[in-house]
């Protein structure tokens, strides 16, 4: 993973615009990353009725456009700005299917100063696909993503 996050920083050094920086971080993990159906980002919005996060740069299958805070996955995670790791979406209460193909899942909220930003979310067609090992890693790129990319 350090080639990785190594190919990251370069790919994010000296481009501020987040748009951009999201699409091509979401292509580069889609490419290195193994076992993977879906990688993207949704972000927060407000909406009627309250937050709402929504699709972003992704790569992979027509993906859910919005999601509201505290469901599925995504939700959850950014509702409790903590990492999820999730071994079998089927047996996670309240999981949005966006892909009937997606076996497990982990998504990582992207916080900037304290403020939540969104999600980086990503599906794989394995079970038990996502470790610790990933989360920290998925942490680091969204760390890495939020620090560079604020014009």
């Amino acid at each position: 993973m350090g080639d990785l996050l190594e190919s990251l920083a370069a790919l994010l050094d000296g481009e501020t615009d987040m748009l951009a920086n999201a699409a091509n971080v979401a292509a580069l993990l889609f490419e290195r990353i193994s076992a993977i159906n879906w990688v993207g980002f949704y972000f927060l919005r407000e909406a009627a009725g309250g937050q709402t996060l929504v699709l972003g740069p992704f790569q992979g299958k027509v993906a859910c456009t919005r999601i509201k805070l505290g469901q599925g996955v995504c939700g959850t995670a950014a509702l409790r700005r903590e990492t999820l790791i999730v071994p079998d979406v089927q047996a996670f209460a309240g999981h949005i299917a966006c892909d009937a193909s997606s076996r497990s899942e982990i998504v990582v909220p992207l916080i900037r100063e304290g403020v939540l930003v969104g999600v980086l979310d990503i599906d794989s067609p394995c079970s038990n696909r996502f470790s610790e090992a990933d989360a920290r890693c998925f942490e680091q790129v969204a760390a890495m993503l939020m620090r560079e990319s604020w014009s």
